[in-house]
């Protein structure tokens, strides 16, 4: 009976550190396509809380990892397919091919896409509300909060999409 005492313990153990492992490093359960009739607003809300954890990530081009960094496709594309389970295209210019309603500024919404560039897309972010965006925007930078009203956003803004739908 004593001889079973230490085995059931390490066994308590292995199991509880098994769990608080699987809790920590599991981060934001990825939804699958095999739950599209969650209301846009929650997957919304999922989107905007995984997008404003990962201001502060360093900028990397080429980047798609909170590990690796950022590049700003790399974190639009983490962020639609860790929190609301949606497959992007890599690239800013693919992502704004998809098909998708284009939404009129004044009507942006939270978790719909900005477009920024000059002669053709070159930049996206995530829009948060209230005027503001989260995106990956230089190299030696982080991914951080803007205003669409600031100087440079305000000049260079395309349009914006509604992936969620």
């Amino acid at each position: 009976m004593n001889a079973s005492r230490p085995n059931r313990a390490r066994l308590a153990l292995l199991l509880s550190a098994t769990l608080l492992l699987g809790a920590c490093g599991g981060g934001t359960p990825t939804r699958t396509a095999r739950e599209p009739d969650l209301p846009v607003s929650i997957r919304a809300n999922d989107v905007l809380f995984r997008a404003l954890g990962l201001v502060g990530t360093p900028y990397r081009y080429g980047g798609n990892t909170p590990e690796s960094g950022f590049d700003c496709s790399g974190l639009v594309g983490f962020v639609y397919r860790e929190a609301a389970g949606l497959m992007l295209p890599r690239s800013s210019r693919d992502i704004a091919a998809v098909d998708a309603p284009t939404v009129k500024r004044d009507r942006l919404a939270p978790g719909d896409l900005v477009f920024f560039g000059r002669g053709g897309v070159n930049h996206i972010g995530i829009y948060v509300g209230e005027g503001r965006f989260v995106h990956a925007p230089t190299t030696g930078g982080t991914v951080r909060l803007d205003a669409l009203g600031g100087a440079y956003w305000k000049d260079n803004y395309l349009y914006a999409k509604r992936v969620l739908r």
